[in-house]
Order: C-alpha cells, then structure tokens, then sequence
C-alpha cells in the first residue's frame, strides 16, 4: 500500500489526475506536489496549506489539483528548498535558514526587535519581497508564493532555568539557523544546528538541554512535553517561504498561472501569521502550570544583561554581509521602518 492510497485529510488529490507537462488536453488535472515538514495534523498544515490547497482547486474547477506531502515524506526540511528547486517537488514552504547561507538578507528579518509577532513578521518578510529587489533575488531560482514568520522564539530548557546569560554556559541549546546559533554563542550557549522536528528526540536522549522555538514550535512539536523552565526573551523570529518550481509554474497555461497569482502575496502572508500567533496562544497556555516556570523578558535589547551581546550580534551579523557585498544596512533599516506599518497585523 502506497502512502497515499488511503487519501488521508491531510492529502487533497484526485485519482485521475496526472503529472505536470503530462496532460494533453484542456479536461486532464495538473498535480501540484506539496512537500513541507509540518505534521499533517498541525494547525499550519490544516489551517494554512490545506485551504490553500483548496482554493487552488477550487478556482481552478479541478485543473489544478495539490497532493499535500507533510512531516518530510517527500524531502526532508533542510532539503525542501532545493528539492522543489530541483522538481521533486513542486511547491515546499521551508524556512529559508535551512539552506545554508542562501538567503542572509531574508535573515535579518530574524534578528532580535524586527519583529514583535506573526502576523507583523509576516508582513514585514512579504513587502520586503515585493518591494526590494535585492531581497527578491535570493529566490531567483523559485517562484514564491508567499512569505511568513513565525512569532518571537525564545529558550526552552529540560532541567536549567535561565535567568540571565550566564546561566546559558556550556547548555547545548537547539538552534534553528546559523544566524540564531550566532545569537546563541554570543550568550555564551552551545549552538547545535537541526530542524525542528529532530529536536523532540534530541532533547529526550540528552543530546541536547534545551531548544530555541516559539510557543508554536512548542506545541507542534510536542517539546513542552520536556522543557520545563521557558526564557521568553525575545529572540529572533524564524522566515519561512511557500514557493513553487519555476519550471512547473511556467509550464502552466496562462489561466491556471493567473490561478497561483491569484492565491499569492500578502493575502496568504497574513493567513499563516494569523494561524501561527493563534498557536503560539495556545502553546503558551500549554505551558501553564506547576511543572512549568516562565521567566519574562520582554525588552531584551533594552536590559543590560541580554542586550550588550545581542547588539553586538546583531551588529557582527550585518556587519558581515556588508563585507561581502550585501545591502544588509538598508534590508535591516528597510525592514524595522516596515515593522511600524505591519504593528497593526
């Protein structure tokens, strides 16, 4: 039995439809695989991709149909993005610090006091891809659908409570990208690089204290289950992007294109902001009780613990693509001029 022979909820398709380039006449399907690392059941896939998935079809009246491949079946997370690049996929949404050094100005929508929330980071990552050149042309090798954020994500400890920097020392802390590893070494912590879904297991067998993820991460990935102490110091806010093999876009006929852009920008931005700040309420209140303690921290740029190293960090980070030729300055001051307009999301 294939994955997919028993049609789960999560796996939208139609059984006579065929692949891409495949369909020769105007009545056959085009099957969109959609390949992300989000489990099936999560809020994100069911409430994001899913009726994204939906509309797709819908507008469409069954020309377009999308196969929904989640919790890496299709490719792993670190390999989303250059699998959809190189067409085992057809659409990924992967977060862009999974690519290695691939998208540094589309990073500093990470860094600590961009972004307050999901929805604001969303929208400050979607205007930033339409309207700075530069910024867009990381994905020159993709078409995008639409960018997201998650809210701010923070540190979460087994058995260590952090109040301050120093309590960090030695603690191998789970970091999503390089940019935040970056973060973490200037706290004094061990950086351990992996996505998201390996950090259940990793911090179950000790192979590491802690991990840095929003309330979302926490509640998706089942890691409140195992971090009792959460340092809800404002951290970085991780980039995502929904985007499609541009092979498969342009082989399209020029309705069922007009039919992605229809279902593209800040329209769906919004949608996955509003969905992950949704969850990071409800991972928060997940969270509550005796066997949890939350610290708060909620200026740490502006306390004089925490923000000496972040500063320097988010310093030495611009400070580095400036020195390879990037416009980080103008992304970075483009990006908190736009963390005004987006406050309202």
């Amino acid at each position: 039995m294939t994955l997919f022979s028993r049609r789960p909820r999560w796996a939208i398709t139609a059984g006579a439809a065929l692949l891409i380039g495949a369909a020769g006449s105007a009545s056959a399907a085009t099957t969109l695989r959609f390949a992300h690392f989000w489990p099936g059941g999560s809020a994100i896939n069911e409430q994001v991709f899913q009726p994204w998935a939906e509309a797709v079809e819908k507008q469409s009246n069954g020309k377009l149909q999308v196969q929904i491949f989640p919790s890496q079946t299709l490719s792993k997370a670190d390999q989303s993005y250059k699998a959809t690049v190189n067409g085992l996929a057809d659409i990924t949404a992967t977060a862009q610090g999974y690519t290695a050094r691939c998208f540094p100005l589309t990073q500093i929508v990470e860094l600590p006091g961009v972004s307050r929330s999901a929805p604001q980071g969303s929208c400050i990552a979607q205007k930033l891809y339409e309207n700075n050149s530069d910024f867009a042309k990381e994905y020159r090798d993709s078409h995008v659908l639409f960018m997201f954020t998650t809210g701010q994500g923070f540190i979460n400890t087994r058995e260590t409570p952090v109040r301050k920097p120093e309590d960090l020392d030695g603690l191998r802390i789970r970091r999503p990208t390089a940019v935040v590893g970056e973060m973490l070494t200037s706290l004094g912590a061990q950086s351990v690089g992996m996505p998201a879904p390996q950090a259940y297991q990793a911090m179950q067998r000790g192979v590491i204290d802690g991990t840095t993820l929003p309330w979302e991460g926490m509640k998706t990935f089942r890691l409140n289950e195992l971090a009792h102490y959460h340092t809800q110091m404002p951290l970085y806010t991780l980039t995502f992007v929904a985007t499609m093999n541009k092979q498969a876009y342009e082989r399209l006929p020029d309705d069922l294109k007009q039919v992605i852009d229809d279902n593209s920008g800040m329209k769906w931005a919004n949608k996955a902001g509003e969905v992950f700040a949704a969850e990071d309420a409800a991972g928060r209140k997940q969270a509550q009780g005796p066997e949890h303690t939350i610290f708060d921290i909620d200026e740490p740029l502006d306390d004089p613990d925490w923000g000496p190293p972040l500063k320097k960090a988010t310093e030495g980070y611009l400070e580095e693509l400036e020195a390879r030729g990037r416009p980080a300055r103008q992304v970075y001051e483009q990006a908190m001029a736009l963390s005004e307009d987006c406050a309202a999301g």
